[in-house]
């Protein structure tokens, strides 16, 4: 591609060392991207700066970089704008002309559930016979290629490069999550979305925004920013993102499953060993996409348990209502849908119950925690992984959120661990970390039995759990390994 028509797509405020003529071949913004013929484009990013690395870029091949400082020692031709991460989104898209424009587009955004949401769209989309692409936080699918995730949404060009391919495959609708730093770094600029959800917001990632507002802004910005002729699916029983429904030019459909409001009301919900039984009542009818309207209540059964599934699956059945699948095929798919790893996921169902949960934070450990209301079991057994490298915040809010279950759940006793060994240095629990989670469960009068390898911990909880009891394995990436440790030790 002609590099000069390509870079008139951003708003280039200088230039230096220009030359006559430039093909690229592609463009990439890590140096060990870069081939023969590449547009480097240099970020400015939180650990390190792509400026320091121009030479690199040369070195390997780029023929042209975009920089917000110009490099003057590199007599590489270079374009200054204002935002590389912006120009990086924009200069993708064109470079690989605009794939989100050929196909439906659907973004879910969510403090918890994002993964679940857009698995159960997928699972609709399969067995409808629609050819579809998935990206997320655990894969992004290709029609049947795999391509593991390194993020939860993936950097732009990476972004627009998966939804070209999913295009020239021929795939028509695509389920995407959208996290908050994919918002606020402009990974997602310039994808045109026909269908857009936000399910819930709480604390999380405060840390890295800066703060518990920024957050927020950065995460309405997706259904602030939502265009005219899209739709919106927005839950009603969170006050934040209800709040939004009048601060978008989008169309907006609504759910509930706590009151008879909205658009979309989840009725008679019933959990039979913990899997969600409800109806789907068309509280105030709506168009789809092709201007059907919905008017008519259906029956769903879920195939997965957990009452945040089906906080997940209404979520899920708005999407594909507005997207024209008809009921009888969501009813079909959801029944046979079975979950994503580490979401409320039955592991063991022998003399007793192991469920494996991410447990992120204060909404997840909630809706987690509220499911058992609805089990029969005869004692809990928590086995929680400090979040580490999270703040004191957040693992506050988290040890508060699971004492104020001690009285409903009988927790009178915890097992934690700091997973020594699992985790990388992102993730290591810090002594601030571990002395607040102490403090809190002290203040509930709840005992802990801390262990530093996830190891021991899981052993604690085998040798205490009996026949009925269900054991809890609740944590973040702390918590990644431990279903595969705890089923390994059942064998022994």
């Amino acid at each position: 591609m002609d590099l000069y028509q390509l870079i008139k797509t951003v708003d280039v405020v200088d230039t230096r060392y220009l030359k006559d003529e430039i093909e690229i071949a592609g463009i990439a913004n890590h140096t060990d991207k870069i081939k023969e013929g590449y547009l480097y484009v240099a970020i400015k990013g939180y650990l390190d700066d792509g400026h320091d690395f121009i030479k690199e870029a040369l070195d390997k091949g780029a023929v042209a970089v975009v920089v917000e400082d110009f490099r003057e020692d590199v007599y590489l031709p270079q374009f200054k704008v204002d935002n590389s991460r912006i120009a990086l989104s924009t200069l993708s898209a064109a470079f690989y002309q605009h794939p989100s424009k050929d196909m439906r587009m659907i973004g879910v955004t969510a403090t918890n559930g994002k993964t679940t949401t857009t698995y159960m769209l997928s699972k609709i989309f399969e067995v409808g016979g629609l050819r579809h692409g998935l990206i997320g936080s655990v894969v992004n699918k290709i029609d049947d290629e795999m391509i593991p995730a390194s993020l939860t949404t993936p950097e732009s060009v990476d972004l627009q490069g998966y939804l070209a391919a999913m295009r020239d495959k021929g795939l028509i609708k695509v389920a995407m999550e959208v996290s908050s730093s994919a918002l606020e770094l402009h990974r997602v600029r310039d994808i045109d979305y026909d269908i857009q959800a936000f399910n819930n917001f709480s604390r999380e990632h405060i840390d890295q925004h800066g703060s518990f507002e920024k957050y927020w802004q950065a995460k309405s910005s997706f259904i602030r920013n939502a265009k005219e002729d899209s739709f919106v699916v927005l839950s009603l029983d969170d006050d934040y993102v209800s709040s939004l429904i009048d601060k978008t030019r989008a169309r907006v459909v609504t759910y509930s499953l706590k009151e008879r409001k909205g658009n979309i009301y989840c009725k008679d919900l019933e959990l039979l060993k913990g899997r969600a039984r409800f109806t789907v009542s068309i509280n105030e009818p709506f168009e789809t996409i092709s201007g059907r309207l919905i008017k008519d209540d259906f029956q769903v059964e879920l195939g997965v348990p957990g009452y945040h599934s089906a906080a997940n699956a209404m979520a899920a059945i708005a999407i594909a209502l507005i997207d024209d699948n008809p009921p009888e095929l969501i009813s079909t798919a959801l029944k046979d849908f079975r979950g994503v790893e580490r979401r409320f996921q039955y592991i063991y169902e022998g003399d007793f119950t192991i469920i494996d949960d991410h447990f992120a934070n204060r909404g997840n450990i909630n809706v987690t925690l509220e499911t058992l209301k609805f089990m029969d079991y005869k004692n809990f057994h928590l086995v929680y992984a400090i979040r580490g490298n999270r703040g004191t915040t957040v693992n506050r809010e988290n040890a508060k959120t699971i004492g104020e279950w001690k009285e409903r759940l009988g927790l009178e006793e915890i097992i934690v661990t700091k997973s020594i060994g699992h985790v990388g240095p992102k993730d290591t629990v810090t002594q601030e970390e571990e002395e607040v989670l102490l403090e809190v469960m002290e203040s509930y009068g709840i005992k802990v039995h801390l262990y530093d390898r996830l190891e021991m911990a899981l052993r604690e909880a085998l040798n205490r759990v009996g026949k009925g009891d269900i054991v809890m394995l609740g944590g973040a990436q702390g918590m990644d390994p431990g279903a595969k440790l705890i089923l390994e030790m059942l064998k022994e």
